[in-house]
């Protein structure tokens, strides 16, 4: 992670900004991708993404870290389009930019791979809580009773996660080397 990030801030083009959002936010490559500025509030740092558009069928809202934040405010505006990340045409990018840019980058792995690095980064390298973590990768928590009585998301705490995921993808730890393999992860 630690030395392809500068690289990854060095490509240019909007999938490289996409693919920077999505390890940002450890979300899937589809929710990335179909990102949409009104989902977006940039002044409480929060992206929500819509039932609709989740996996699971449940609204999903992700703290938005300062770099995510940064990387926003950054992207240009295309008229026409509420897409955060456009083709030329306006729509969504397709299913392969990501991966298409990853290879331009001779990196093997696929995109979906930075959640398995997230989840391993945040189990192995951290002391946040299982369910914090997967709360964050808006994965189900416990069974069918758990969740009819544990309706809150653990936003706050995940604000503090995010941050720390930010902060661990830009900056090497004393000591440590960067031992999550993306290819093993994908």
């Amino acid at each position: 992670m630690h030395e392809f990030m500068p690289l990854l801030a060095a490509a240019e083009g909007g999938g490289a900004r996409c693919l920077e959002f999505l390890i940002y936010t450890a979300c899937r490559s589809g929710e990335a991708r179909g990102a949409l500025w009104s989902e977006i509030d940039l002044k409480n740092a929060v992206w929500r993404i819509p039932a609709q558009r989740m996996k699971a069928g449940r609204e999903h809202r992700i703290p938005l870290s300062e770099p995510a934040i940064t990387l926003l405010k950054s992207l240009p505006s295309f008229g026409g389009t509420e897409v955060v990340f456009p083709s030329t045409k306006g729509d969504p990018l397709s299913d392969m930019t990501l991966t298409a840019t990853m290879r331009r980058m001779k990196v093997d792995a696929t995109p979906h791979g930075f959640r398995a690095t997230f989840a391993t980064w945040a189990q192995e390298r951290t002391t946040y809580p299982s369910d914090v973590r997967e709360r964050a990768l808006a994965h189900a928590v416990g069974n069918k009773t758990t969740d009819s009585y544990e309706r809150g998301d653990q936003f706050d705490r995940r604000i503090k996660l995010m941050a720390d995921w930010a902060t661990f993808v830009h900056a090497t730890p004393v000591g440590a080397t960067n031992d999550v393999d993306l290819r093993s992860a994908a």
